[in-house]
């Protein structure tokens, strides 16, 4: 439950936000005025203006999400009309506010702060078959994307080698900084020195494809994809993770399937290697934490890591 105080601060950052676009020459009707608090980096305010266009006004919740904001203008600058789904098209970018037409369509789901959960559009245990067809071809556009372009656009190159290298720099810093349980860090090791989990080829990726990110039609055709700030070219890998996660081994299965179909390049252990991937998130959730500084997220990592605060492991139940 927010205090008094809390309510207050939300009011005037959401007014903050308005008087902001006013400035930029957005004559917005304040009864349309909807927030969407649900991003962990940007508060959102869905406001129409009068002549009848919608618009997703940002600002962004801490000082360290100003940077990864200028970097994703660069990637969204390189896909624009490179995808067969729309991507934001941002008419004002600066340090206090992002602006851009809200894009047709509805999220597949959107996330309740206060519950933690997804809020769904789609019906997630009956999902229609243009989702996943619609979305392995919209993958496979992406992951298709010319490195040379996305160099020349600064956007980040990982080669395979130095996708491995990151990764295991990253759980040398988590295992650090908070502490591994000994069988997590064991499974991590086994699949960062078996080669033939790993890709040969490295794919410009989404980097968050979860369902707050993915825009549908009210069929369940894919249009749109969102918030791009972890795009870069890496292992390809990623943006299976979540999809597994969601709807298990045979949905995963079933996607693969469908994204080699439509033109996607797999490889022998994809779906072994995208399970192991999904089984070191814990070490993304701890370096988001150590980034923003949330405590709520360093605890959520710490019980993934199965650690305690002391960054002793936890007794086995």
């Amino acid at each position: 439950m927010s205090s008094n105080n809390e309510t207050t601060d939300y009011k005037t950052t959401v007014k903050h936000i308005l008087s902001i676009a006013h400035v930029h020459g957005f004559d917005i009707d304040t009864t349309s005025v909807k927030v969407n608090e649900s991003g962990l980096d940007f508060l959102a305010v869905f406001a129409s203006t009068k002549d009848g266009l919608t618009w997703v006004l940002r600002t962004p919740r801490r000082a360290d999400v100003v940077e990864s904001a200028a970097y994703e203008k660069k990637v969204l600058d390189l896909l624009a009309g490179h995808l067969p789904v729309s991507v934001p098209n941002w008419q004002v970018h600066t340090p206090e506010l992002i602006a851009y037409k809200i894009l047709e369509g509805n999220p597949a789901a959107t996330i309740n702060p206060e519950a933690k959960n997804y809020e769904w559009y789609l019906n997630p245990e009956s999902l229609p078959e243009l989702f996943e067809q619609s979305l392995a071809e919209a993958m496979v556009a992406l992951h298709s994307m010319d490195h040379g372009a996305a160099i020349a656009a600064g956007v980040r190159v990982l080669q395979p080698n130095e996708v491995r290298q990151a990764l295991a720099e990253k759980m040398e810093t988590v295992q650090r900084n908070f502490g591994v349980s000994q069988a997590l860090w064991e499974r991590w090791q086994r699949w960062l020195a078996d080669d033939t989990f790993w890709p040969n080829h490295s794919s410009l990726v989404h980097g968050d494809l979860h369902p707050g990110h993915i825009v549908v039609d009210p069929v369940g055709k894919v249009t749109g994809l969102l918030d791009w700030t972890e795009a870069e070219v890496a292992d390809p890998a990623i943006d299976f993770t979540m999809y597994y996660a969601l709807f298990g081994a045979s949905g995963l299965s079933s996607l693969i399937e469908r994204y080699e179909q439509a033109g996607g390049l797999v490889w022998p252990r994809m779906h072994e290697h995208i399970i192991e991937m999904m089984a070191a998130y814990p070490m993304l959730i701890a370096m988001f934490a150590q980034k923003s500084g949330l405590e709520e997220y360093r605890v959520m990592a710490r019980a993934a890591l199965g650690v305690n605060e002391y960054g002793e492991e936890l007794p086995a139940e």
